[in-house]
């Protein structure tokens, strides 16, 4: 068996096939990924245990002739940041070092439900707050596809994880293109679906208004059955969505001729030929496939970047005031007071991206300042939703790029934030609006950098986008 290639069909084919079973392909992929994690440092955590548990439960279904699941037998890796009973949890923080939580995610425990086989814990941007995964607390994760280059971030470990082919699929979390920018810069699909398909129980907070779940593949169906499997109204989450869940695979085999695709005339001013090149090259191939492409506006999107840095920090500097030393957590050794107690710990457990995060949050709450920037952040969130609305109203779906650039260099921005912050220009806007948004490959640079495409659709039609998604990657838009 090849695990770096295996998509979840053929795993659960071989499967049904006795070309092997479930534990033996769990074995394989546990001792591949512990073999190539030395390159990337993708995975900070292996569970071979509750993996091989998982497996036996499969082989034993499959014995007795019982239905497996829709990932039965499938290796997944799982983001950091969101909660694994009896796993070492750390949010890539020494924070949570030796974090071990009491209970299961809810798409943790949907993923395991279908036959999911978690193989670990994928590394991450501390709290997932960054664009590169050069913040994590254990090291940066480097790009499958190129080592001296970042595979973004924040969720870089579970994209490089598929890229690099120890996992099939993969758990992330997006707060502004945390899965988007990093299948983009790894050459893989990445998901964020809409604000509240996905239960955010058990995913530690950043940005709670902004924070989502979604997955990472080699292939559109897989992130389809995925999502399928991890989507739905959960009692648990306050914000998860009454929506019925569509059969994303009854749609996904349609033509899209006819489909209206527009270009946001702001995502393309001043691209980079080397994105913009292929981004083109990737709307020749859907108009090939009959689709009407024509130019829209979305007019708000230059104050997109200091909208979502604003209501970002200001949610991550609530989120993570619970990380006091006091319940949970890191709690230094040097304190003689209760100040002192707070002071230390906060200062020992995070890092210096954290703690810019919660400075610039705790200023735009404080008295006198709440106004001229919190609220109007807000309002500007308001006149971008309301952008995508009437965008929405002339077209099917928006093709926009994914980053101004591909991966680059380890250590290149990151002692410039505003030059990382810039990166994620093009993602945020789905992010404040809430909308379905996803990454697919679309060709690659002249130094064989991937490059993604990014497909946005209007609230709740992933079904829509994963049928777009579909019919470019079977007409060799990968490639394109």
């Amino acid at each position: 068996m090849n695990i770096a290639t295996l998509t979840i069909a053929e795993v659960q084919n071989g499967l049904r096939a006795k070309q092997f079973s479930a534990v033996e392909l769990a074995t394989e992929a546990l001792r591949f990924g512990q073999a190539e994690n030395g390159k990337t440092n993708a995975y900070l955590t292996f569970s071979d245990e509750r993996a091989l548990a998982a497996a036996a439960r499969v082989d034993a279904k499959l014995a007795a002739g019982e239905p497996i699941g829709a990932l039965g037998g499938v290796p997944v890796a799982v983001k950091d940041v969101i909660v694994t009973k009896g796993l070492r949890t750390t949010c890539g923080s020494k924070m949570l070092g030796k974090f071990l939580p009491p209970y299961d995610a809810t798409a943790v425990e949907r993923l395991e439900a279908a036959g999911g086989v978690i193989l670990g814990k994928a590394n991450c941007d501390e709290f997932a707050m960054g664009s590169s995964n050069e913040n994590s607390a254990y090291g940066p994760v480097r790009n499958p596809v190129a080592l001296d280059r970042v595979p973004g971030g924040s969720s870089g470990g579970s994209a490089a994880v598929v890229a690099q082919g120890t996992a099939v699929v993969s758990l992330g979390s997006d707060t502004g293109g945390s899965i988007r920018q990093p299948a983009s810069f790894c050459g893989c699909v990445g998901v964020t679906p809409t604000y509240g398909r996905v239960s955010r129980y058990g995913l530690v907070a950043f940005a709670s208004s902004l924070d989502h779940i979604g997955p990472f593949s080699r292939t559109v169906a897989d992130s389809a059955t995925v999502l399928q499997t991890i989507a739905g109204r959960d009692d648990r989450d306050a914000t998860s969505a009454l929506h019925a869940v569509p059969d994303y695979f009854a749609t996904m085999g349609e033509s899209v001729k006819g489909l209206r695709l527009g270009l946001p005339k702001e995502y393309f001013a001043g691209l980079a030929p080397e994105t913009g090149d292929r981004i083109m090259a990737g709307v020749e191939v859907l108009k090939k496939l009959g689709c009407e492409v024509s130019e829209v506006s979305l007019p708000h999107t230059e104050y997109a970047i200091a909208a979502y840095y604003i209501i970002c920090t200001a949610e991550v500097s609530a989120n993570l005031s619970r990380f006091d030393g006091v319940r949970f957590g890191h709690r230094s050794a040097k304190s003689d007071t209760l100040a002192d107690l707070y002071k230390n710990s906060r200062g020992e457990g995070f890092g210096a991206e954290v703690k810019r995060r919660i400075m610039l949050g705790t200023y735009v709450l404080s008295h006198g300042y709440y106004d001229a920037y919190y609220l109007k952040a807000q309002k500007v969130r308001n006149l971008l939703t309301q952008d995508f609305a009437k965008a929405f109203e002339q077209v099917d779906a928006l093709i926009t790029p994914v980053s101004p650039f591909p991966a680059f260099k380890i250590g290149e921005k990151v002692n410039d934030p505003i030059q990382m912050y810039l990166s994620d220009i093009y993602t945020i806007t789905g992010s404040l609006a809430g909308i379905p948004c996803m990454s697919v490959p679309c060709g690659a640079t002249a130094e064989g950098l991937p490059v993604g495409m990014q497909i946005l659709t209007k609230h709740f039609a992933e079904d829509t986008m994963f049928r777009l998604a579909h019919q470019y990657e079977k007409a060799g838009g990968f490639t394109a």
